[in-house]
């Protein structure tokens, strides 16, 4: 049974993304220290929690059936500390946190494995523009205006609202996932306010997973950037000219994560998002109201629950709804640009593995015409040696195998 689990549920947009990459990458060096990050693959705890709460999402649910279960079970085999993170855990019911306490090996009575929740946040401020952008990146044409909207309307039944709430609404989350732990192993970590030392917040992961004096890479290949309102408003237009021709399995590696994550991101210089000035008081005051219930609870704060306040409004807002078409422009420049590199790039790989198809046909056809077996064992062996090689090897056998059976 595992002695400890630390299990990490959300917030969205609150350095997750930058945390499970480097707790993914290091899973073999956490393990000799007895701690435990169960995924053979990135996505691993992402495809449990989709399996946990039974959420579609674009397909996956054939791929994520099982998950959550195997995943637990690592857990329960474990003997040491276990981390199990992902945002999207943060909407989970009450009945499907207590199905995920209870695979943990965590006992109504409280025996059984040391289960802490850990929730990271930040406040409202940030955090709503931030989802609009995340819901852009994920092909909605959605205005902010509108988004805005749906998020303040009392009745919460977009669903926009619905999801939003769900993953963002910190005392809800806490009330679901808290309800049956006491306040000791419940750990809030905050996101630091702007302009703090870039690495206060894996300073306070660290203290919340207990990683302190464990040397790991921290090098982040997986982040999530944000982008600046012009280059928001730029895939937000891109997503209404081709959602209807694009399938969503050629939108992420082109849109998402060739033209914003790896170019739009880079353009650093652009307004950034923010919230309209006449909206700002709105969600100052619910995080103000957020952390005095906070505080009242006794939970364990990592950080500082001021920070929770956000920042004051901006007075150089700029409308992602009404950009600046200058700068739109400039950005569309740098997307056209990056898109004709990629197809460049691709077309020479393709070149290439034209020239070793055709070479590799031309071995073939060799070694077979001529009586000497060991010369064609020599040539197959090499082919086998290379990915095109054997994909040549299987496309030749089969050829072969055709016109055995015609003939």
């Amino acid at each position: 049974m595992s002695q400890r689990v630390l299990l990490h549920v959300g917030t969205p947009k609150t350095g997750t993304s930058g945390l499970q990459d480097v707790l993914f990458r290091n899973r073999e060096r956490l393990l000799e220290h007895g701690i435990l990050y169960p995924a053979e693959r990135f996505d691993a705890h992402f495809l449990a929690a989709l399996d946990l709460m039974r959420l579609p999402w674009g397909g996956l649910e054939t791929e994520a059936f099982g998950a959550w279960d195997a995943l637990a079970a690592q857990v329960r085999a474990h003997e040491g500390t276990a981390i199990i993170s992902h945002e999207i855990l943060a909407t989970a019911s009450r009945s499907q946190v207590g199905r995920a306490l209870e695979s943990l090996g965590h006992r109504a009575d409280g025996t059984g494995a040391e289960v802490h929740v850990v929730l990271s946040v930040r406040d409202l401020v940030r955090q709503v523009p931030a989802e609009w952008q995340e819901n852009v990146k994920h092909r909605s044409t959605i205005t902010f205006e509108r988004f805005l909207e749906q998020l303040r309307d009392p009745a919460r039944e977009s669903r926009i609202a619905t999801w939003f709430w769900g993953v963002q609404e910190i005392p809800d989350i806490l009330d679901r996932w808290g309800h049956a732990l006491p306040p000791e192993r419940i750990h809030v970590v905050t996101v630091p306010a702007p302009g703090g030392p870039p690495d206060l917040l894996w300073q306070r992961f660290t203290r919340a997973f207990g990683l302190d004096g464990l040397e790991l890479d921290l090098t982040v290949e997986r982040a999530n950037p944000s982008l600046g309102a012009p280059e928001t408003a730029l895939v937000r237009r891109i997503n209404q000219a081709v959602n209807q021709r694009l399938d969503p399995a050629d939108y992420r590696p082109l849109v998402r994560e060739l033209l914003a994550h790896r170019t739009l991101s880079q353009r650093s210089r652009s307004p950034r998002l923010a919230l309209p000035p006449d909206v700002h008081p709105w969600a100052a005051d619910l995080c103000a109201r957020w952390v005095g219930e906070v505080r009242a609870r006794g939970y364990d704060v990592v950080g500082d629950l001021e920070d929770l306040r956000g920042p004051s409004a901006s007075t150089a807002w700029a409308d992602p709804d009404a950009p600046s078409e200058t700068q739109v422009a400039g950005a569309a420049v740098d997307a056209i640009a990056a898109l004709l590199l990629d197809n460049a790039r691709l077309s020479h790989e393709e070149q290439r593995l034209h020239a070793e198809l055709a070479e590799t046909r031309d071995a073939l056809q060799r070694s077979y015409l001529r009586p000497s077996y060991r010369l064609r064992e020599r040539v197959v062996g090499r082919l086998q040696g290379g990915r095109g090689g054997r994909a040549a090897l299987r496309a030749y056998r089969a050829v072969r195998g055709r016109s055995s059976r015609s003939a």
